[in-house]
């Protein structure tokens, strides 16, 4: 199955900075036993490099966003 991209340029390179970050928070908070704000920050973590990895964003399709550049 072939999903079409809509995130691409800056926006992809944040969700992976963003998605790295958010993976490094939620083991710190899980060291520290904040089991709440660990799973949140997993959760949210896990989505945005999930938005990097296949370029792809269920919330910008939802509201019809593209950040691709033609031909991308």
């Amino acid at each position: 199955m072939n999903v079409p991209r809509n995130v691409g340029g800056w926006d992809r390179v944040l969700r992976g900075v963003l998605g790295i970050w958010l993976s490094v928070v939620a083991v710190a908070a899980s060291l520290d036993e904040k089991r709440t704000t660990a799973a949140v920050a997993a959760l949210a973590g896990a989505g945005l490099l999930q938005n990097a990895a296949t370029g792809f964003c269920g919330c910008n399709a939802l509201f019809g966003v593209d950040t691709t550049r033609d031909g991308e």
